[in-house]
């Protein structure tokens, strides 16, 4: 095994707003040069300018094998070879079973499960090549079973899976793999859902809040917090692993 680099590489996917904003933020804060993609480059450049000059905006479609390959590309010619990799990017397609559509289903599982498989094994080759890397993979507690998202309840359980078994293929290698699934969190994908099942806001919120036993909604920066513990040295020897960051235990 090689020394680990003095400033990692990291791709941070869905990181034009939420999670995959606040997490890019965090990683730079921790000394990582920080990829920030999103589907289009004019979204993710807000977050790069807001890190600075050790962060640069890539636009591509996670699910699109080509631009996969061509971003990861993009990056290690103008930042470095990548060694640390958090899949977040994801969209919902809510709907009670009877009425989703096969496109909002395979939407969903093409964005989180196809787009975590192809981002991960463009990636994987530089951790090798360096014999040390970090994958962290955004599941949810909708993995668990959630009214109205049988397409996103299966992504998020999928994912659980897929990083349990990066963990035993890639370990021998310096690299680990875990997850972090949130809970409820204050961001623009649960505000679209309150929009949906025709709740205002605050109400929604309030309620959300009175069942999780720390009595409080989450945020971006809970979720950034546990992908940075994940990626430091410090958890080299925790991999295979979820932790629900929900306020509360989830079995």
């Amino acid at each position: 095994m090689t020394d680990t680099p003095r400033r990692p590489v990291a791709i941070v996917t869905g990181a034009a707003r939420g999670i995959g904003a606040a997490t890019a933020l965090r990683l730079a804060q921790d000394g990582l040069r920080v990829a920030v993609l999103d589907l289009e480059e004019a979204a993710a450049k807000s977050t790069a300018d807001a890190i600075g000059e050790s962060a640069i905006a890539v636009g591509a479609d996670v699910s699109d094998a080509a631009e996969v390959e061509a971003a990861v590309a993009r990056v290690t010619e103008e930042l470095g070879a990548p060694t640390v990799l958090v899949n977040n990017a994801g969209i919902t397609r809510d709907n009670l079973l009877f009425k989703m559509a096969e496109s909002d289903w395979d939407a969903v599982l093409g964005v989180h499960l196809k787009g975590a498989f192809l981002m991960t094994r463009a990636v994987q080759k530089h951790m090798v090549d360096a014999g040390w890397g970090r994958i962290v993979n955004l599941s949810s507690t909708s993995a668990l079973g959630n009214r109205g998202q049988a397409n996103y309840a299966t992504a998020k359980a999928g994912v659980q899976g897929f990083t349990k078994t990066l963990a035993i293929e890639l370990g021998r290698f310096g690299i680990t793999a875990n997850c972090v699934a949130p809970g409820f969190i204050v961001s623009d994908m649960t505000k679209a859902t309150a929009a949906r099942i025709g709740v205002p806001w605050d109400q929604y919120v309030h309620d959300r809040a009175a069942a999780i036993p720390v009595r409080r909604a989450g945020q971006v920066e809970d979720i950034a917090n546990a992908v940075s513990f994940f990626v430091d040295d410090r958890a080299g020897f925790v991999s295979g692993q979820v932790i629900y960051v929900a306020g509360g235990p989830r079995n």
